[in-house]
């Protein structure tokens, strides 16, 4: 026979359990108000969920996990950028702007199916914050041509207004963190496939496309093509030196990703850190298309 349970304590335990929920709810709140990242991206041993990669997932596995915190003192001069996606969580923009940061590009899609779950609001509360800001598309050149992942990324949050708050698109395109470094392609159909993006995305957007990549994976993957350097900024990827290496064909960068652990108000943990090259006045017109 089951062991009898007065009214009264069964209501105790039921306002304690209402009010353990309610604590924690509120709890959750203001950790995400404050900046407190939901989780931490997966270890370097571990699998990277498809969908989940990020600005430097591959370049972590290229470059290792040793390198990811730059040199030391970080260059911090000049006009200063983070890159972030959902891995941190809920971010205090003001805060991030108070810091001293610039500008801020945010993952908006990866391959044909999936939208970063904290693009829209990091999008809108970096804008609303001051920042010049941009999105990025996760290239999978495994699933599906570079012209479908261009309309996909551009349809959505890739776009361009001429507000002088938005820089163009970026095309993530690094080592591969779900298999091959090339994802299955010759440096020929790697060609095709990059080129086959900038057309499309610039039909819709009349912009020229950045690429974020590395030396190492554009001058295997692509076999040191020069075909992209009169057309596309340059992001480089180049961590743990003070001077990063540029892939074969570009002049120089316009971006350069220094360091993938760097900590800045607003965020919490480990954020990616980024130089632009030039003042503030050539970040605004590279905004504005008058660069």
């Amino acid at each position: 026979m089951p062991a009898y349970r007065s009214p009264s304590r069964r209501l105790r335990r039921s306002r304690g359990a209402l009010l353990a929920g309610a604590l924690a709810s509120t709890a959750a709140l203001i950790l995400a108000g404050t900046g407190t990242a939901v989780a931490a991206p997966p270890a370097p041993d571990e699998p990277v969920r498809s969908g989940h990669a990020w600005m430097g997932a591959g370049t972590r596995i290229e470059q290792g996990p040793a390198s990811t915190g730059g040199v030391t003192p970080m260059d911090t001069s000049g006009v200063q950028g983070i890159d972030v996606s959902h891995w941190q969580g809920a971010i205090n923009w003001g805060s991030v702007k108070a810091a001293g940061i610039d500008f801020a590009y945010m993952k908006a899609t990866e391959g044909t199916t999936y939208k970063d779950s904290r693009f829209s609001a990091n999008y809108t509360g970096s804008y609303n914050a001051g920042l010049i800001r941009g999105a990025y598309h996760f290239a999978r050149p495994d699933v599906s041509n570079g012209a479908t992942q261009a309309n996909y990324f551009a349809s959505g949050g890739g776009g361009w207004s001429k507000d002088g708050k938005t820089l163009p698109g970026v095309l993530d395109i690094e080592h591969n963190p779900y298999g091959a470094m090339c994802y299955g392609l010759s440096t020929t159909q790697m060609r095709t496939w990059i080129n086959d993006f900038y057309n499309t995305y610039k039909a819709r957007t009349t912009r020229d496309a950045v690429i974020y990549t590395t030396a190492n994976w554009w001058n295997t993957c692509t076999g040191s093509w020069t075909g992209m350097a009169a057309k596309s900024p340059l992001w480089v990827a180049h961590w743990g030196t003070s001077s990063p290496n540029i892939p074969s064909g570009f002049p120089t960068w316009t971006i350069w990703q220094y360091s993938a652990t760097g900590r800045v108000a607003g965020v919490s943990g480990d954020v990616d850190r980024n130089k632009f090259n030039g003042s503030f006045a050539r970040l605004q017109a590279l905004a504005n298309n008058t660069a």
